[in-house]
């Protein structure tokens, strides 16, 4: 009983080792023709997928995928001409199913899609000056009617507060329990959304009264960092290229764009602010702000505030972040991490 135990077990290893080796063999008959791909595309091309049959296996047909979704299904060997125009900015997932001799093998691959949009380089003109705490890590900066509504991180310190900009005076202020790292902030609806970094939850405040409405889990698997909205729908950032296009009623992804130039992605989008149709977007670690289309995510302007970054004078300042449109005023302030200053401009 044991050397017939012992038999069946060396016969199924064997089996399995084989299969391996089959499967192995299999990977390596076809690939995607990769030398023919460009080293990035814009939307308004087209790219050949072609495969190539390294053992001249005869093919009864290719089916061919992009992100999961079917695109094409071909008799034989023939190539394909995938236009580009209503593929996300980014990569673009390459999959091939080949039928052959009664079998059938995948092939991956990738592409990378830039914006064909050369940015506009934006000035501004200061035209007021305001103080600011200096102890506050500004994450989330909006305007709710007239007045300026603040959110700060770290933890044990994480608030936000509404408060008069013009004289520093503090309305309400709203503290986060010490285990939360404070983020971005947008009001909708007549209620306040407000991240946290690490933690996958967010909350919703009755935008009047600070009165905590709701907590809720992240739908996704992601960090927290800026927020905004266009009446409808709450843009979120992740610290990616990445912004999340979010229901404010079901806190559920419904969509996402991928941040990009003419010459690459553009990783670290922080701190958001919905102005005339365009998402402004603070870039960590930079003093410039990306205009930003929501339905592409091609980024069409960059407003360089490294001026304003010469003067702050406080020693312990860190990054810009931190976009409010005034409405009424038409103005925009700006102001960081730990400024000494609030900064309303004029884009020209």
């Amino acid at each position: 009983m044991i050397k017939r135990n012992v038999l069946s077990v060396i016969l199924l290893g064997l089996f399995a080792v084989a299969c391996q080796d089959k499967a192995k063999e299999h990977e390596n008959l076809f690939a995607f023709n990769t030398a023919a791909f460009k080293e990035t595309y814009t939307p308004d091309e087209s790219v050949t997928l072609e495969i190539q049959n390294t053992q001249n296996k005869t093919i009864d047909s290719i089916i061919y995928y992009v992100n999961d979704a079917k695109v094409a299904s071909k008799k034989g060997a023939e190539k394909v001409s995938l236009a580009l125009l209503d593929k996300k900015l980014g990569y673009q997932n390459l999959k091939a199913l080949v039928y052959f001799e009664g079998e059938n093998v995948e092939t991956t691959a990738r592409i990378e899609v830039i914006s064909n949009v050369v940015p506009k380089l934006l000035n501004y003109t200061i035209v007021n000056t305001f103080a600011h705490d200096t102890l506050a890590f500004t994450e989330g900066l909006e305007f709710y009617r007239d007045t300026l509504i603040e959110s700060t991180g770290q933890k044990g310190i994480s608030h936000f507060r509404k408060y008069d900009y013009k004289t520093g005076k503090i309305f309400k202020q709203v503290n986060l329990e010490n285990e939360y790292f404070g983020e971005g902030i947008t009001v909708i609806n007549n209620k306040i959304y407000q991240l946290t970094w690490q933690s996958n939850v967010g909350f919703i405040y009755d935008a009047n009264t600070l009165k905590k409405l709701k907590t809720f889990p992240y739908d996704k698997k992601i960090e927290g960092w800026g927020m905004t909205h266009d009446d409808k729908h709450i843009y979120q950032s992740d610290g990616t290229e990445k912004i999340w296009k979010m229901d404010p009623e079901t806190q559920k992804m419904v969509d996402y764009i991928n941040v990009y130039t003419n010459s690459n992605k553009i990783k670290s989008i922080n701190e958001l602010e919905w102005i005339d149709g365009k998402i402004y977007g603070n870039i960590w670690q930079k003093d410039a702000i990306a205009v930003i289309n929501p339905t592409t995510g091609a980024v069409e302007g960059v407003l360089d505030l490294s001026g304003l970054r010469s003067k702050v004078t406080n020693k312990d300042a860190e990054v810009l972040n931190g976009i409010a449109f005034n409405p009424k005023t038409k103005t925009i302030f700006v102001t960081g991490k730990n400024w000494d200053k609030l900064f309303e401009i004029r884009v020209k």
